[in-house]
């Protein structure tokens, strides 16, 4: 079995971004939706994946996950989620060939407001999709569990969740997250934002240049950039490949512009 690469710097924050192959919509249907949302739970459950959001759209995923441990754990749960999902798929079309992309991308992020701004970017994805008026529309994203009361049995780590992007109580959490999601709709502030998808890292200028240091000779070519607002990224200047960042946008595509990203396995572990 291949063996993950090991680009990345254990007890980061990742925005993990997979698509379909060939940017084709294999999980337009609900149910293969709802399939890879249910193998998600089960990688919680089986590797102690901390998650802080996630969506699920008809050709590509977002996952904003914590590495605590640098024990491989986030590449296992891609491992199973993904090949699970397309197992499904392919047994139920009697379908053959690759369900995903053959990699997936990772952006290191800040903990914090830079935090706090991926997370609300994951969760007006189908909002700029234009599917969805209000992200709490879209069932298969992590919306509705934030803004529920955190207690136990969901996907995410509310308590967690609220620790690192800076609030002492979850309340205190929920309410400034729903203030935020509401402000950007009524400013229309829901624009691509390419750095959350094509960086290696994104936060102060600081993190962005530790995030470079850490990668030592991976990290050659790599420009610290001014990102909007009082954040900066880390990217390279060619893209790698291309990919559709929103639900049914066929004229804007996500371009990797770094190959920081670990192989994903074919097959799933048991």
């Amino acid at each position: 079995m291949p063996r993950a690469n090991r680009h990345f710097i254990p007890g980061q924050i990742w925005h993990i971004t997979h698509r379909c192959h060939k940017r084709d919509f294999l999980l337009k249907f609900d149910k293969d939706r709802r399939a890879w949302t249910q193998w998600l739970h089960e990688a919680k459950l089986r590797f102690n994946l901390v998650v802080f959001n996630w969506i699920v759209t008809s050709n590509h995923i977002h996952l904003l996950l914590l590495d605590e441990t640098g024990q491989e754990v986030i590449p296992r749960s891609i491992q199973l989620i993904a090949g699970r999902t397309a197992q499904g798929y392919n047994q139920r079309k009697r379908r053959k060939g690759a369900f995903w992309e053959d990699r997936y991308h990772a952006t290191a992020i800040e903990a914090g407001s830079h935090l706090l701004r991926c997370l609300i970017y994951i969760n007006l994805n189908m909002v700029r999709a234009g599917v969805v008026i209000h992200p709490s529309e879209w069932p298969f994203g992590g919306y509705n569990e934030i803004q529920s009361s955190g207690r136990g049995g969901g996907i995410i780590a509310h308590e967690k969740l609220a620790a690192f992007t800076g609030f002492q109580s979850y309340e205190t959490f929920k309410s400034a997250h729903n203030a935020w999601v509401n402000e950007a709709l009524e400013n229309g502030d829901n624009a691509r934002q390419s750095e959350w998808s094509e960086s290696i890292g994104v936060g102060s200028k600081t993190f962005t240049l530790w995030i470079k240091e850490k990668l030592g000779i991976r990290a050659k070519g790599r420009s610290v950039m001014k990102s909007k607002g009082d954040g900066y990224h880390l990217r390279e200047p060619t893209p790698c490949y291309n990919n559709n960042d929103d639900y049914l946008s066929y004229q804007e595509s996500l371009k990797f512009q770094n190959c920081y990203f670990w192989e994903l396995y074919e097959d799933a572990t048991g």
